[in-house]
C-alpha cells in the first residue's frame, strides 16, 4: 500500500510541477506568434468548422471540464460579455485558443516524463491517462476557434469572411 501511495505522490507532484510550468509558459508566449487563420490553428476540412466535434457530443461535456482562466490570477478571461465584443477582444480570444491548444499539445507530447518519476505498470497507465486527458482540451479549442472567428468577422462587418468561417 505504501508503494502505491508513493507512486501516486510522485505522479501528483510531477503533474503539478509540469502544470505550473505550462501555465507560466503559456502566459509568457507573445500573442503575436499566434494566428488562428494559419496552420496549425486553422480548421481542417474534416472538422467542418466544429460540426465534427458536435457529432462527438462536445456541447454536452465541454462545460464540465475546468477552465484555467476562471481561477488562475492574471489569466485572460475567456468570456464574451456586453461591451467586450470588440475586434481587439475577439482577436485576443482567438489567440488565447491557439495558445491553449499549443500548451495542451506540449503537455501531451511531454507526458513520457512521468515515466521517469514512477515505476512499473502504474507508470505506464498513469502516463497514458495523463496524456489522453489533454485531448478534450485540444478539442474544445479547435471547436471554439471557428465559431469565434465567425463572430469576429461579423463584428468587423465582413460578410464574406463570416461566411467562409461558418
Amino acid at each position: 500500500m505504501l508503494y502505491i501511495m508513493e507512486q501516486a505522490l510522485r505522479f501528483a507532484l510531477t503533474v503539478a510541477l509540469v502544470g505550473i510550468a505550462a501555465h507560466f509558459l503559456g502566459e509568457a508566449l507573445p500573442r503575436r506568434w499566434f494566428d488562428a487563420s494559419r496552420f496549425p490553428y486553422r480548421a481542417f476540412a474534416f472538422e467542418r468548422n466544429g460540426r465534427f466535434y458536435e457529432a462527438l457530443g462536445i456541447r454536452r461535456w465541454k462545460g464540465l471540464l475546468p477552465d484555467k482562466s476562471r481561477f488562475a490570477p492574471g489569466a485572460y478571461k475567456k468570456s464574451i460579455r456586453a461591451g467586450q465584443q470588440t475586434s481587439a477582444h475577439m482577436e485576443r480570444l482567438l489567440q488565447e485558443t491557439c495558445v491553449a491548444e499549443l500548451i495542451h499539445w506540449l503537455l501531451l507530447l511531454l507526458c513520457p516524463v512521468l515515466l521517469l518519476t514512477m515505476e512499473g505498470a502504474a507508470a505506464v497507465v498513469m502516463t497514458v491517462l495523463y496524456g489522453l486527458s489533454n485531448i478534450p482540451f485540444i478539442m474544445i479549442q479547435r471547436y471554439n476557434r471557428p465559431r469565434l472567428a465567425a463572430f469576429h468577422a461579423r463584428i468587423l462587418g465582413a460578410p464574406a469572411a463570416a461566411a467562409a468561417a461558418a
